[in-house]
């Protein structure tokens, strides 16, 4: 089995997991990254999708994440179906593990708000829920 680890659609219960169970997904944990990362909501959709970018050590937030695991046919399906600006690099987590997981090239960020301070996509997504409450 191959970990990969996901920030947005697909989490768990979100519009694309179900591109992680169909090929043999596995969930194993929920795990912040280091606080080295810049997270961005993406221009475009439906659905939704954020965009996780690198920074230096220190410069970034700890963003919330689902590591999974997926049999080597289902990986390889599931990598080769990932759009740009999205790309698979190696995610450093709280916990001290690397998996594999989804990335932003800069150029896709034009047009992307910047969503670091909510810490994850779940609190994103509640946080435009709410906004939407609060609109009479």
């Amino acid at each position: 089995m191959i970990e990969i680890a996901v920030v947005g659609a697909h989490l768990s219960g979100l519009a694309l997991n179900h591109e992680l169970t169909t090929r043999g997904g596995a969930l194993l944990r929920a795990v912040a990254t280091e606080p080295c990362y810049r997270f961005f909501a993406l221009a475009g959709g439906p659905p939704r999708r954020p965009g996780l970018l690198r920074t230096a050590a220190g410069e970034g937030f700890a963003i919330a994440t689902e590591v999974w695991a997926l049999p080597p046919e289902g990986f390889a399906a599931f990598v080769a179906a990932v759009p740009p600006p999205l790309c698979i690099g190696t995610l450093l987590l709280a916990d001290g593990s690397r998996p594999k997981g989804f990335l932003a090239e800069p150029e896709g960020l034009r047009g992307a708000e910047e969503i670091s301070r909510h810490g994850g996509w779940r609190a994103f997504l509640a946080s435009i829920a709410e906004q939407k409450e609060a609109v009479p």
